[in-house]
């Protein structure tokens, strides 16, 4: 049997044990893979009685939760305690949300879990709390180095529909044309070919690099950004082998024809990725991070308090996060 997926309890007082519960009832129907969830057991059975749901918990190691999945969810206490209501995160959240990442990532390094899932964390919450990171990427990186360099982690978002990535990240506009270079955006799209080989199964990946400026500069009357920084990347990974375009005017990658014609689009910051792919697959995006010695994806949207507790939450992303880190598991093993 392979190893469950470690879900986290994420911020317990946005959506995250909602869409949990939600998923596990849709096991059968879905045929999803064996998870649990890693937080406070008492803090879930709150929130399945605020739902009205009748879901057994079953609190377990994660060794044990495989077995005791099909008849209950699986809980493997963080020790933790959560106590924040639905829509009301309180002092307990951000240790509970940051311990429970921490656990699964543990689980996964010493073989218990085949993959991390998270569910969304508020940053505000975690940045009251001293949380320095700007989300959960550069955090899991962190994580991942064990004492010595961080890798680089990249965000893919991901859906059958497109697939993106955004080589700056969490930061402004101003900062990001800062940060970008000829240097990340070739580092950024080698990790992009290396782990769509390794975990998604493609042989030969093909990228799209979108440009910086309108019209990908217009050589350079709208800028030279591109034909300095972007073109560039695009000579050096095509001397790689890689099998990629650019730079392309943004503006018209992503209709329906051109999406065809690659496997992921290289953004060059944050907005010009996930506004394209929010608007083609806001129900079934997910957030994976590449560059990790382990798997992670994410539902791609947050914590959503204005509906915690409300039974409205829709569990599709985490149920296609949940998918996907198990497909991605199984390539990688």
């Amino acid at each position: 049997m392979a190893q469950p997926l470690a879900l986290t309890s994420g911020e317990p007082a946005g959506i995250g044990p909602d869409i949990t519960l939600a998923a596990w009832l849709r096991r059968r129907e879905l045929d999803l893979p064996p998870f649990y969830l890693l937080g406070d057991p008492a803090s879930l059975a709150e929130r399945a009685k605020t739902l009205g749901l009748a879901v057994e918990l079953a609190e377990v190691r994660a060794e044990e939760a495989s077995a005791a999945f099909e008849r209950a969810l699986p809980v493997v206490a963080t020790g933790k305690a959560a106590t924040a209501q639905p829509g009301k995160p309180d002092g307990t959240s951000a240790d509970a949300a940051l311990a429970s990442i921490r656990q699964a990532v543990a689980d996964v390094a010493a073989g218990e879990a085949s993959a991390v899932v998270t569910n969304p964390i508020a940053k505000n919450v975690l940045y009251r709390a001293g949380f320095r990171h700007p989300g959960h990427t550069e955090f899991l990186a962190e994580l991942a180095a064990r004492g010595g360099a961080a890798p680089q982690p990249v965000m893919m978002l991901w859906s059958p529909a497109l697939a993106v990535v955004p080589v700056t990240i969490h930061v402004s506009v101003r900062e990001a044309l800062a940060q970008l270079s000829t240097d990340l955006i070739v580092s950024t799209a080698r990790i992009v070919v290396a782990d769509m080989k390794a975990r998604f199964g493609l042989a030969a990946p093909r990228l799209a690099i979108a440009g910086l400026n309108p019209h990908a500069g217009e050589d350079g009357t709208l800028g030279m950004e591109d034909v300095e920084i972007v073109a560039p990347a695009v000579d050096i990974l095509r001397r790689d082998g890689v099998a990629v375009r650019g730079p392309l005017p943004s503006d018209t990658m992503f209709h329906a024809a051109a999406r065809k014609t690659y496997d992921c689009a290289i953004c060059m910051y944050h907005d010009q990725a996930l506004i394209p792919i929010k608007t083609v697959a806001f129900e079934d995006a997910v957030n994976v991070t590449l560059g990790l010695p382990f798997v992670r994806t994410s539902p791609d949207h947050g914590t959503a308090f204005d509906i915690a507790g409300t039974g409205k939450a829709n569990p599709s992303s985490l149920i296609a996060a949940l998918r996907l880190a198990a497909r991605m598991a199984a390539a990688s093993s």
